[in-house]
Formats: C-alpha cells, sequence, structure tokens
C-alpha cells in the first residue's frame, strides 16, 4: 500500500485519482506531479514502487504544501481574518457563508441542520 504525505492511497484507483486523497492536491496537480515524474496515469496506486513513491514524496515535500502544514496555514489565514475584525472573519465566527450567498434559504452546509423555533402561544 502506498502511503505519501501521511496518507494511504486507495489501492485499487488510478494514480491519476488516487493522489487526490491528499488534502491540498487536486486532479489538475496530480496530472501535473505525473507528467513531471513521468508516471503513467492509468497506473494503479498498488503498482506504483519504491521509487517512485519515493518521487511522488519528494515532489510533494519541495514544491506543495500539502496535509498538516495547508490545514494550518489555512487555520491561521481565518484567525487573523477574526482577529483583525473584518467583515469575512465576523462571518466565520457566526458559522455563515462568507463570500455573499444569500441566507435567508440555502446555506445548510454553513449552518447545519434547520432549528425549529416554536410559534408563540395565544
Amino acid at each position: 500500500m502506498a502511503r505519501i504525505a501521511g496518507v494511504d492511497l486507495p489501492r485499487n484507483k488510478t494514480v491519476e485519482y488516487g493522489l487526490t486523497a491528499i488534502y491540498g492536491v487536486g486532479l489538475f496537480t496530480s496530472r501535473k506531479i505525473c507528467a513531471q515524474l513521468g508516471i503513467d496515469l492509468k497506473k494503479k496506486c498498488d503498482d506504483l514502487t519504491e521509487e517512485e513513491q519515493g518521487k511522488i514524496r519528494h515532489v510533494l515535500e519541495d514544491e506543495y504544501s500539502v496535509e498538516g502544514q495547508l490545514r494550518a496555514e489555512t487555520t491561521l489565514n481565518i484567525k487573523r481574518l477574526q482577529d483583525i475584525g473584518c467583515y469575512r472573519g465576523t462571518r466565520h465566527m457566526k458559522h455563515l457563508p462568507a463570500r455573499g450567498q444569500r441566507t435567508r434559504t440555502n446555506a445548510r452546509t454553513r449552518k447545519g441542520p434547520k432549528k425549529t423555533v416554536a410559534n408563540k402561544k395565544k
């Protein structure tokens, strides 16, 4: 089993899609890495040699911030926005969409499940 950047790559997927299991690596980056190293995109993750795995690890460490490093960077950016008290920071604090989406309807991903409010008794 291939283990890169602390993530076990799925055995049955191709390298092209398997690398996307790593946080911070999308399909474009995955294809770019494979082209740079000359790895066949249709090769299964299980069939990667130790040498190829080492090359992929090396490229990810040197050229990209992935997994823990990227998560920490993102968290620090959001924390900075909250500390300076800007609009986006306050939206993050209130768990509401930060990029101008409507909230009267929808926005369930950010707001969570509905919280029903009871009617007043007469």
